[in-house]
């Protein structure tokens, strides 16, 4: 007969046992999951790239981005300043999404590599010396990489904007923050508390104009004027839900189509947040002309006469094109700003054919919107901005290597 202890002995061991097989398979599973294309878009899928673990970085500027494939929109445009600074100072592209690494692997020539786990950074940063690290956006995840003390880190952001998104407190986790014009320093001096931005902002200008592509513009067959539709989305912060898709989009297809050839241009996260946004979003697809999701957005310039769009970057990028805009006003408060308080806003209750029509015609803010292109976006000469983002790095890298060398030297011989 088996004494009470020894039962508990065999019961804890098959307790133990059945959690671990549990958790095996939890972890069979997992990794099963990660590896289908059942995994939604947005939520990385970790894959590592197991061949680089172990191994440094033989570069010395890293770009972070943890963020899933649905956002690649983020990192596109800077393409053209990152393969002008791989020139220089080669860079690599550290994921935590495989599906993202791929496309970016397919789309240029970068360094591309996945890690799953802070712990794997982490080990390959150690080996490394990477000096310089690069973010274009805010990710909570980017927490991981800003730990790391002996680089300097630099947001870059994906496109200046009047949203209130735009001004950070973030921004203080970065030793420097690249700016596109004296718009958005500005902004962030009014509204950044206890934040030193002259010293820790630098104005490059907007070096992802340097990429876009020339297009010449393609008209109507039937000789219509065309208006471009291209709005932000819901926002995953109800303070900055810009987005006009729910309160303007089917009024501004069933006003327009007729009169106007229509292009609708969709923001890729249309619908994420809220799934009644989703709704509208496929209620305009079905009611427009023509859906601009698969072509450069200087493609969609080109071929457009007028812009109606929402407090996002896209207004600004459409400032160099002299052509004529409208703003939809949205149902939240936004910063005010130069830019807004001139462009005329449309109201969902507004005529709005008779807007585009007035615009179209007589263009009333024109020259006022050419003195803005300078503030918002810096010197708009083809290949300044990319040089200025060069320049800006080396400059980086190099303040980097004197403070180094200054705390080593005060590290080995204390203060």
């Amino acid at each position: 007969m088996a004494c009470p202890s020894t039962d508990l002995v065999w019961s804890t061991m098959a307790s133990e046992a059945r959690v671990g097989l549990t958790r095996r398979l939890q972890l069979w599973a997992i990794k099963r999951l990660r590896r289908s294309r059942f995994l939604p878009v947005g939520m990385p899928d970790k894959v590592t790239d197991e061949d680089r673990l172990g191994k440094p970085f033989a570069q010395q500027v890293m770009v972070y981005f943890p963020t899933a494939k649905d956002s690649l929109y983020q990192l596109r445009p800077w393409f053209h300043a990152l393969k002008a600074l791989d020139a220089v100072h080669p860079i690599v592209c550290v994921f935590k999404d495989s599906r993202t690494a791929k496309v970016v692997r397919k789309e240029t020539d970068f360094d591309c590599v996945t890690l799953a786990r802070y712990g794997q950074l982490d080990e390959i940063l150690s080996l490394s010396e990477i000096k310089l690290a690069l973010y274009v956006n805010h990710d909570p995840v980017n927490f991981e990489s800003l730990r790391f003390s002996s680089m300097v880190h630099v947001y870059l952001g994906h496109g200046d904007s009047d949203k209130g998104v735009s001004v950070s407190n973030q921004v203080k986790a970065y030793d420097f923050c690249f700016l596109a014009g004296q718009a958005a320093l500005d902004r962030t001096l009014s509204a950044v508390m206890s934040y030193d931005a002259e010293a820790r902002s630098v104005l490059i200008g907007q070096p992802q104009l340097d990429a876009a592509e020339k297009f010449e513009g393609e008209p109507s067959p039937d000789g219509r004027q065309t208006v471009l539709y291209a709005p932000t989305w819901e926002a995953s912060q109800p303070s900055v839900s810009y987005g006009s898709v729910e309160t303007h989009g089917e009024k501004i297809m069933q006003q327009l189509l007729g009169h106007y050839r229509v292009i609708y241009r969709p923001h890729p996260l249309n619908g994420v947040i809220r799934p009644s946004y989703a709704e509208v979003d496929k209620a305009v697809r079905l009611l427009a002309e023509r859906i601009d999701t698969d072509v450069p957005l200087e493609k969609s310039f080109a071929d457009a006469d007028l812009l109606i769009t929402d407090v996002s970057a896209v207004t600004l990028n459409w400032l160099p094109t002299g052509k004529p805009l409208l703003v939809t006003t949205p149902s939240v408060p936004y910063p005010p700003s130069r830019l807004m308080i001139i462009v005329p806003q449309l109201s969902a209750k507004d005529d709005i054919a008779a807007e585009v029509e007035e615009q179209l015609t007589k263009d009333p803010t024109k020259a006022l919107r050419k003195k803005l292109i300078t503030y918002y976006l810096g010197n708009p000469k083809p290949g300044v901005a990319t040089k200025n983002f060069v320049e800006a790095c080396t400059n980086a890298i190099e303040l980097r290597d004197r403070e180094w060398a200054e705390k080593q030297i005060t590290g080995a011989t204390g203060p």
